[in-house]
């Protein structure tokens, strides 16, 4: 028992070294820092003022720029001819195929509603598969809902169904998130090596088996049970 507590007490000494260490750093960094500050004057100052103050007015016009283009908000548009249109004026879509009778393209509208408003500089749509033969026919979307993923009007990727999100029905928006930033189609701040799904408990227990339905004599893939 002597050794354990010894050896708690040395792994504890070690940590708050560390610990001290890192705190030094940054102490060290920001005395830096001010240093810096103190010793420019009040042209070099200004500078660096006019500089902040143009990089908060580029950022503005940016997105001033792209809620313009329809960014900020999660949008159904009505036909193939304006998915052209929407790809062409902006760098990065997500565009959701769905089918109203299906169960699991409601799970991903809700997702995709709140990443529209978070992740304002990624146009986020949604196009009815069934009016849209030509385009589903053209990217080969087969399983409904599937999210195509286009960069500089492009189609990069595709998440087809769920099975990218862990295979469940009640993956998290991170997840989601998570998987569009792998693609690189919004800007992720998390950790890519690091799927949220990992940490989830509960793992494919919803995953329903695939079934075919028939649309106007196509086959999709339904990837729901729900309709």
């Amino acid at each position: 028992k002597m050794a354990a507590d010894t050896s708690v007490e040395i792994l504890q000494k070690v940590l708050e070294n560390e610990i001290l260490q890192t705190t030094k750093v940054v102490e060290e960094h920001l005395d830096a820092e001010i240093q810096k500050l103190d010793q420019m004057d009040e042209d070099e100052l200004e500078c660096l003022k006019q500089r902040r103050l143009e990089a908060l007015k580029k950022a503005q016009q940016q997105k001033q720029e792209w809620l313009s283009k329809g960014h900020g908000e999660y949008r159904e548009i009505p036909s193939e001819r304006d998915f052209f249109q929407e790809v062409k004026e902006s760098k990065n879509v997500v565009c959701h195929f769905y089918r109203d009778t299906t169960f699991r393209c409601q799970i991903m509208d809700k997702h995709l509603t709140v990443l529209a408003k978070k992740h304002i500089e990624t146009k986020f749509l949604k196009l009815n598969a069934e009016k849209s033969p030509f385009l589903c026919e053209r990217l080969r979307i087969k399983v409904i809902p599937t999210l195509a993923l286009v960069k500089d009007g492009k189609t990069q990727d595709y998440i087809v169904g769920f099975t990218d999100l862990g295979n469940t029905d009640d993956f998290t928006t991170e997840t989601l998130e998570w998987r569009l930033g792998c693609a690189d189609v919004i800007n992720y701040s998390g950790n890519l090596m690091d799927p949220p799904f990992q940490s989830q408990k509960k793992f494919g227990t919803s995953f329903t088996k695939l079934d075919k339905k028939t649309i106007r004599g196509k086959k999709y893939d339904s990837d729901s049970d729900d309709d």
